[in-house]
């Protein structure tokens, strides 16, 4: 399926991109979060993701380059498996960015105010500011979208460069024992919290349509923002165990390492650093959701209206629309304390991790004449296999997202007989 959205992507956008949509709202909590679970010894799971996230990046290019289209990891599947499982995995992924998508701006929003010391309710307005900025961004194209992620990306690299390196000499070695209270068991509950930091890949590949050069660009881009997002969330989980910024405030153990270093000021500059990790992440999911939702539209696998495109822009308003009024039902269950921040965090890991499983498992399909490249997706299969099994009660979204496909399925199935009939 053709979707004529223009090639406007170059190679500094891609790499901005990618950045934008894999170091995201995690790089903020997880290092934290992650040192509660695991302890110290998080920073092993770091080192090793590390190592396990290029063959998982690598991955998702190579069907991206060979398979450019508008459905990203959904097409991929389908040209592997078939239509059904092809629909149920663009359902996955486009169910999860509604949640996805307010997880980071709240983050943002929820740094931002303890920065600055705002009330708790400064959170959720500017979460909504950032949805909705990102809206309109993505309203008005990925030209306009990529170059503001250039320069959001641009900023946010060195910021945590510098808070990094302003970080080193506070490090001290007490902080690193014991350095595995909680056993190898807490390392393994920790991984699938670390996976959700290093997802992301798949989304550009929604984009890869828009590349202007995607044959070249795809895999340079990829591999570098590999490199430097490896580096960074390593990096910062290492000055957030070794400065001990965790525990009470672990939802903003960034701030805390920087208020050690610079006082008040540095917690206000990543107070607002967030902000725009935060933004460059929601600007990509919502993106590539759009066009998800064009897509699975196009194939009459949604509902027609997801499919309208704006004349003017170029661009699947019909997406933006439908993620805008699911952005405002998850950030009003949030409001009335319906649902926690912690379960919105752990609501779509299942659903993003399948779309990996059967991402990597097509690209096992779809490249066993090339050994290189099934090497590579095996491998990631066999990893993502295997952090799928710490998924816990998350499975369970993904089971309600597949028995409402089923049961629209059935509907209209129904409905198509029903009127063979009375033809």
């Amino acid at each position: 399926m053709n979707s004529n959205f223009k090639a406007t992507i170059n190679l500094p956008q891609a790499i901005a991109l990618y950045i934008g949509a894999v170091l995201g709202a995690g790089v903020l909590i997880v290092p934290g979060i992650a040192a509660e679970i695991a302890g110290p010894a998080s920073i092993l799971d770091w080192g090793v993701m590390m190592i396990l996230v290029l063959p998982l990046a690598l991955c998702m290019a190579f069907l991206s380059q060979k398979y450019p289209n508008v459905g990203g990891v959904s097409y991929f599947v389908t040209k592997a498996f078939g239509d059904k499982l092809g629909t149920i995995i663009g359902w996955f992924f486009l169910m999860s960015v509604p949640i996805g998508a307010p997880v980071a701006a709240l983050t943002g929003g929820g740094y931002l105010g303890f920065a600055l010391g705002l009330p708790q309710n400064s959170r959720i307005i500017v979460a909504c500011i950032i949805l909705i900025f990102a809206l309109v961004i993505n309203v008005m194209g990925m030209n306009i979208a990529g170059r503001i992620q250039v320069a959001v990306v641009i900023s946010i690299i060195s910021i945590l460069i510098l808070a990094i390196i302003g970080s080193i000499p506070n490090i001290k070695a007490v902080n690193f024992t014991p350095f595995m209270p909680n056993g190898i068991a807490g390392i393994g509950k920790a991984s699938p919290i670390l996976f959700w930091c290093f997802i992301g890949w798949e989304a550009v590949s929604h984009l890869s349509e828009e590349f202007i050069n995607p044959e070249k660009d795809i895999i340079k881009a990829t591999v570098i923002s590999a490199i430097i997002i490896g580096v960074l969330y390593f990096m910062t989980s290492l000055v957030t165990v070794g400065t001990d910024s965790y525990g009470i405030e672990t939802q903003a153990s960034l701030v805390i390492v920087t208020r050690k270093i610079f006082g008040s000021s540095g917690a206000i500059i990543i107070g607002i650093t967030s902000l725009l990790i935060c933004i460059a992440t929601v600007i990509s999911y919502i993106g590539t959701a759009s066009r998800l939702a064009f897509s699975l539209s196009k194939n009459k696998d949604a509902p027609e209206i997801l499919g309208y495109v704006s004349k003017k822009y170029h661009t699947p308003i019909g997406g933006l629309v439908f993620l805008f009024l699911c952005f405002v039902v998850v950030i009003t269950l949030y409001y009335f304390k319906i649902v926690s921040f912690t379960q919105l965090i752990q609501i779509p890991n299942a659903t993003f991790i399948l779309t990996y499983l059967t991402g990597c498992a097509a690209g096992v399909a779809l490249f066993k004449d090339n050994k290189k490249k099934f090497m590579i997706s095996l491998i990631s299969l066999v990893t993502t296999a295997f952090i799928f099994i710490f998924s816990g009660w998350a499975i369970l979204y993904p089971v309600i997202i597949l028995t409402g496909v089923i049961i629209n399925k059935v509907i209209k199935n129904y409905r198509n007989n029903l009127h063979n009939r009375c033809r």
